[in-house]
């Protein structure tokens, strides 16, 4: 089988996505997030200073943790 180079985000399926996310051992997803986290701050050092985010419409949901 040979492998395929994509260059657009429709080209795969969120299904071989998460399969390809699901393959990589847990070492490798930690690195995934550290390498997200540190791109998000490096274009937004401000984010950690956000308070009380609100749900953006689309695909973006956000969580928040309820005493009980």
């Amino acid at each position: 089988m040979k492998g395929q180079i994509f260059h657009s985000f429709n080209a795969e399926s969120m299904e071989s996505k998460a399969k390809w996310f699901l393959s990589l051992t847990l070492t490798e997803r930690m690195e995934l997030l550290c390498a997200y986290t540190d791109l998000i701050l490096e274009n937004n050092p401000e984010i950690l200073e956000t308070k009380n985010a609100q749900p953006v419409t689309g695909r973006i949901q956000v969580l928040s943790k309820t005493r009980g």
